[in-house]
């Protein structure tokens, strides 16, 4: 019997690890022209956004290392020119995690003053319980910013502005504005539940702040580039707007109410917005909890 039981764990131990080896080799990257030679990609983690053109391959975001030869298939199926440069929206590691591969490639990486600093040392991400090791030096952006910069490439103004106490403490926006496009990073959660990050100092009054921000930016011909999620454009941002807000509205007076997260998951205040925003990165009732202990930090 106990011969038994041990065979049947391995067997279930060995589908796990095959099942979870398939499944990386099954992430396709799939690319959508938004507009004026800027692509939007898709694979496994945060969109990638793209301005090619003359002067090389301007890059938003990388997903994770081993996805990296399929995004360069990708991208040289649009253009043989070289990436020049790799941008990252914030530190989270389904952004970052091409990082040292394009940095071994020669690729500039620019970020926010904050991602730098955030990469390297360890992290540690308190919604997950998860430890995040410091990157290689290879993998850290070697321009960073304070408040905002711009690059001029591809008959483009590309204009970084940096969001404080968003997502994370290191979010950036990136305005094509001679194309009329904009990739807001994680701050924008297109269909789904979105992740604020305590543990980086984030804050839902920073995220609906940058929203706020990004709507004065915006016209009804925007193309918008979410952090996850498909294109979208300002009337869909808006909307995640005033859903943040009354996620916010709800979750306050709970906890102004002496709820306590047990007392509040009972309740499922959010069961409204359920079927709509809780089958993507976050269940109900992760959301609920990573809320919880936003708006309790930020008191």
């Amino acid at each position: 019997m106990k011969s038994l039981t041990k065979f049947l764990l391995l067997l279930l131990c060995t589908v796990t690890a095959l099942t979870a080896g398939n499944h990386k080799k099954e992430v396709a990257i799939t690319t959508t022209l938004v507009n004026n030679g800027i692509y939007m990609l898709q694979g496994k983690g945060g969109n990638i956004g793209l301005s090619i053109g003359e002067d090389g391959i301007f890059m938003i975001d990388d997903q994770f290392a081993p996805l990296t030869a399929k995004i360069k298939a990708a991208i040289a199926k649009l253009s043989d020119k070289e990436i020049k440069f790799v941008l990252n929206t914030h530190w989270h590691f389904d952004h970052t995690g091409g990082n040292e591969n394009l940095g071994r490639d020669g690729v500039v990486i620019v970020s926010h003053d904050n991602v730098r600093k955030r990469m390297s040392k360890d992290n540690f991400i308190k919604a997950f319980n998860k430890k995040v090791p410091a990157a290689s030096k290879v993998a850290l952006p070697i321009v960073t910013f304070n408040d905002s910069m711009t690059f001029h490439l591809n008959n483009e103004t590309i204009e970084v502005i940096h969001q404080k106490n968003a997502h994370t403490d290191g979010d950036s926006i990136i305005f094509f504005k001679t194309s009329n496009v904009i990739h807001t990073g994680d701050i924008f959660f297109n269909g789904f539940y979105p992740f604020i990050d305590e543990s980086s100092q984030g804050n839902i009054d920073g995220v609906i702040k940058s929203v706020n921000y990004i709507l004065t930016r915006a016209d009804e011909k925007t193309k918008i580039i979410p952090g996850h999620g498909k294109l979208s454009n300002k009337k869909e941002l808006s909307t995640y707007r005033d859903t943040l807000i009354v996620l916010k509205d709800r979750m306050t007076k709970l906890i102004k109410e002496g709820k306590t997260i047990n007392e509040v998951l009972a309740l499922k205040p959010f069961a409204d917005y359920d079927k709509k925003l809780g089958n993507g990165f976050l269940t109900p009732e992760a959301f609920t909890k990573i809320l919880y202990g936003v708006i309790k930090a930020n008191q």
